[in-house]
C-alpha cells in the first residue's frame, strides 16, 4: 500500500537516470559530479532516490567508487535505452523545427527534365538529404485544390497571376520552342516565328500546360486563317513527342522539355517581332502553411532567383 502512494506520487525521472548512468561511466559518484558540474550530496541523493523508488540497489559502493550490482546493470541498461532514445526525440523535434528532416510536396504542371525546376529540386534535396521531398504533376486546377487543403505545400506554375489566397512570388521564365520531326521542312531554319506555323498541324496535350501553350498560340496568330490547324490529345506530353516524331504533327514545348528528348525530333525558338517568346513562372502558397520545410524551400528559391523576397 504504501510502495503504491510511492509510485503515484514520485516518478523516476530522466535526471536521476542520467546521474545513474553517469557514475556508472566514471565508477565513481563524486567524479560523476565533478564532470557534471553538480555537488557531489545532489547526485548522490538523486541516485539513492532512484534505487528507492524502484526498490533495487544500483550500486554497490566502496571508498574506492561505486561498481553496478547485477540488478544495478539492468537497470542501467535499460537507462541508456531510455535516454538514448530521448536524445534522438529532441534532436528529431529541433531538426523539424529548423525544417532539416519532414516532408515537403512540391506541385508543378510542367516538365523536371532539364532547366530550373530540376536544378532547384537537386539543390534542395542535395541540401536537405533528410526531407522527403514529394513531387505531384497534375492538371493546374488539381494542384490548386491540393494547395487548398494542404495536401501540397507549394505550387510552381507557369504565369504570375495570383491563386485565390495564397501567396505568390516570379521566379524564372523559360523559352517557347516548336519541336519538329528533324526531316520537317521547318527544322533547316535557325528560328521559327509564329506566322511560320500558319498550315501545319499542332498536337497538344488536353493536359496542362498544353492548354497555355493553345491560348499562347491564339494571342500570337489572333485571324483564325492565320492560325494552324489543331488538334487536341487527351495524353501526356511524352506521347506528344512520340506522336511528333511519326510526323503527325508539330507541337509546342516549354524549354525545360527539351531535357527528355525522342530520336527524330529537333527543338527551335518560337520568335515574334520582339524577340523569343517566354513563359514566366511562380512559386504559390499558403501564407498560414507552417511547415518548417516550406520556410527553408522558399529561402532556397529567395537565394537562386533574387526577385523572390522572404515575406509578402
Amino acid at each position: 500500500m504504501d510502495q503504491s502512494r510511492t509510485s503515484r506520487g514520485h516518478a523516476v525521472d530522466l535526471q536521476q537516470l542520467r546521474f545513474a548512468v553517469a557514475a556508472a561511466d566514471y565508477g565513481s559518484i563524486r567524479q560523476a559530479a565533478e564532470l557534471l558540474s553538480v555537488r557531489h550530496s545532489i547526485l548522490s541523493r538523486s541516485i539513492r532516490q532512484l534505487e528507492h523508488l524502484i526498490g533495487v540497489a544500483i550500486f554497490e559502493r566502496s571508498g574506492g567508487g561505486v561498481k553496478p550490482t547485477p540488478a544495478g546493470r539492468s537497470v542501467l541498461r535499460m537507462a541508456g535505452l531510455i535516454l538514448e532514445q530521448v536524445d534522438v526525440l529532441v534532436a528529431t523535434a529541433k531538426s523539424n523545427s529548423r525544417g532539416e528532416v519532414g516532408r515537403l510536396s512540391i506541385g508543378f504542371c510542367t516538365s523536371i527534365s532539364a532547366g530550373n525546376l530540376r536544378a532547384t529540386l537537386s539543390e534542395f534535396k542535395n541540401r536537405h538529404p533528410r526531407v522527403e521531398l514529394a513531387t505531384v504533376e497534375r492538371s493546374r486546377t488539381h494542384l490548386e485544390t491540393a494547395l487548398r487543403n494542404g495536401t501540397a505545400d507549394v505550387l510552381i506554375v507557369a504565369g504570375g497571376a495570383r491563386l485565390p489566397d495564397n501567396s505568390v512570388h516570379p521566379l524564372w521564365s523559360e523559352r517557347i520552342l516548336v519541336s519538329l520531326p528533324d526531316n520537317h521542312a521547318l527544322a533547316t531554319e535557325t528560328v521559327v516565328h509564329w506566322t511560320d506555323l500558319r498550315n501545319e498541324t499542332v498536337v497538344l496535350s488536353q493536359h496542362d500546360p498544353g492548354r497555355e501553350l493553345e491560348d499562347l498560340l491564339i494571342s500570337k496568330l489572333v485571324s483564325p486563317a492565320d492560325r494552324p490547324k489543331i488538334e487536341r490529345h487527351d495524353v501526356s506530353r511524352g506521347i506528344i513527342k512520340s506522336l511528333v516524331s511519326m510526323k503527325l504533327g508539330i507541337s509546342l514545348v516549354l524549354e525545360s522539355d527539351v531535357g527528355a528528348s525522342l530520336a527524330g525530333l529537333v527543338y527551335r525558338e518560337l520568335r515574334d517581332g520582339t524577340g523569343p517568346t517566354r513563359v514566366d513562372f511562380s512559386a504559390h502558397w499558403r501564407a498560414d502553411n507552417d511547415n518548417p520545410a516550406l520556410d527553408i524551400f522558399l529561402n532556397l528559391l529567395a537565394e537562386r532567383y533574387p526577385l523572390l523576397s522572404s515575406g509578402e
